[in-house]
């Protein structure tokens, strides 16, 4: 089994329409126009309004920054999440309006859609060593973070340079360990 793979170097930028920040689309399968999940690297330079996207379920994690609060849905304060390096990744509706703040200057955050009748999916920080239970088919995606990472399958070692995101389809019952000093952890299992 071999590994996809993109570094974010690699990726142009797109500016948003609100003139807030910047994406950098890393994946979005099974193809940008169609999309059943997305993965990207935005750069958010200016507080604002996130895009909203009916029936989506969405993952957001802080790479760089002292972090952002977001306030989701109507304007009550007790709906208000902030989000650092130290956060775990954040899972919400994409449906909802989503009001971010940066708390000191430019963030850069990893972001994860998934179409909830169509697919969902898991988000988690890997710092040290991490090992998956493959129970079921799923598609894997490793963010490898500012230092890289080691993935293994079985007596297979991929290491990654950081800043690359690699993903794979994987069958039932084959376990993924992941090695790393802050890297992000998608598992992407189709409904039944």
């Amino acid at each position: 089994m071999s590994w996809h793979s993109i570094a974010l170097a690699n990726v142009t930028p797109s500016a948003w329409k609100n003139g807030g920040g910047l994406t950098r689309e890393l994946l979005a399968w099974p193809s940008p126009a169609d999309w059943v999940f997305r993965l990207s690297v935005a750069e958010v330079q200016a507080d604002g309004p996130f895009s909203r996207f009916a029936n989506v379920q969405r993952w957001f994690a802080v790479l760089s920054g002292a972090g952002v609060r977001l306030r989701l849905g109507a304007a009550e304060l007790d709906d208000v999440h902030t989000l650092t390096l130290a956060s775990s990744p954040f899972c919400f509706d994409g449906a909802l309006p989503v009001d971010c703040t940066l708390i000191d200057g430019a963030t850069q955050d990893f972001n994860l859609m998934v179409r909830a009748d169509l697919a969902r999916a898991h988000m988690q920080r890997v710092t040290g060593h991490l090992q998956t239970a493959g129970t079921l088919a799923r598609t894997v995606a490793v963010w490898s973070g500012d230092a890289g990472a080691e993935l293994r399958l079985g007596h297979d070692h991929t290491a990654l340079c950081a800043q690359t995101l690699a993903w794979q389809v994987l069958p039932a019952g084959v376990d993924l360990a992941v090695t790393a000093a802050n890297a992000l952890l998608m598992e992407i299992q189709p409904c039944p």
